[in-house]
């Protein structure tokens, strides 16, 4: 199989079947092992001096192993059926939009309810969210994620094949455990955070024409050409500028880490501020939506590719 075919398979079946919970309660997910590993070497060698370039051969050393094991598997003669397992198993489209939907129920139920189920999925503060806050936080997080948990390891997946995906997730792990701006991790998280920065770059901005495409929505291109550089992360704006302007609402704006007001802008701030549970479910309709447009395009190339051969 090509890589355009196994990832069409990978995307179906990582929607159908999300993390099968019987499964991973007997083995560890690979993502959970590349945990384990970082946070070994965490523990190890973030400490004394040159912090910067420890946490650098960290990075290094993740990059190379999931590189080689990527090739190992991928050098099996099983016509490419591990590689796209794999893939179905470091995507995760509906482990992201099971999460999402879930904030939307508990937040239906009750405002504590919510902001107990979106503090599984953000960093923020969440103690003194309201609905319309927990709301945004939702719908931030699950335009963000869509490019990081689905976008981004197909599009690495689909260059490099099976090495590119585990590389991607490896370092994609790293930043979200050591790659933070704090005392702890300013050094020893630097490299971990650049480099997902940068295999985020493209991604990040494919995920903001894809979903302006698929609503067929110059405005929210607009959009995102005038507030995606407004977010303080350097891709994360794109996404949700895109999904501020197709849904007409605003997202982003001040919130509190750790006790810290931000003083963050709005994206498409003259959009609707006080948002509902229910646009909550308006978010999970544009990933799906853009989801199967993705298995769309991926199915007319595989079969071009099936004519020309």
């Amino acid at each position: 199989m090509t890589h355009v075919e196994m990832l069409l398979v990978a995307l179906i079946l990582d929607a159908a079947l999300g993390e099968p919970g019987w499964l991973w309660n007997k083995v560890q997910h690979p993502t959970r092992l590349m945990g384990i590993a970082i946070d070994w070497l965490d523990i190890r060698l973030n400490f004394g001096r040159e912090r910067k370039i420890k946490g650098a051969i960290v990075v290094a050393a993740l990059v190379i192993g999931a590189a080689i094991s990527g090739n190992l598997i991928a050098w099996i003669p099983d016509y490419g059926v591990l590689e796209t397992l794999a893939a179905a198993i470091l995507l995760a489209h509906r482990s992201l939009i099971d999460h999402v939907n879930s904030v939307a129920k508990a937040l239906a139920e009750s405002l504590v309810a919510g902001r107990a189920s979106v503090a599984n999925i953000v960093g923020r503060d969440v103690e003194a969210l309201d609905e319309s806050s927990v709301a945004r936080a939702a719908i931030e997080s699950a335009a963000e994620n869509f490019s990081d948990a689905v976008v981004a390891p197909a599009f690495w997946f689909l260059i490099f094949g099976l090495p590119g995906i585990l590389v991607y997730k490896a370092v994609n792990t790293a930043d979200s455990m050591i790659g933070h701006m704090n005392e702890r991790y300013a050094q020893f998280g630097w490299a971990a955070a650049k480099l997902d920065d940068l295999l985020n770059w493209i991604p990040a901005r494919l995920t903001a024409a894809l979903i302006c495409l698929v609503y067929r929505s110059s405005s929210a291109w607009e959009t995102v050409n005038d507030d995606a550089d407004l977010h303080r992360s350097p891709n994360a704006g794109w996404p949700e500028a895109a999904m501020a302007g197709v849904l007409g609402i605003a997202l982003s704006g001040p919130r509190s880490y750790s006790g810290t007001l931000t003083r963050d802008a709005y994206l498409n701030g003259s959009g609707r501020r006080t948002l509902l549970p229910g646009d909550i479910s308006r978010a999970v309709d544009v990933l799906w939506r853009c989801w199967a447009a993705l298995v769309t395009l991926l199915a007319v190339i595989s079969m071009v590719l099936v004519v020309l051969s």
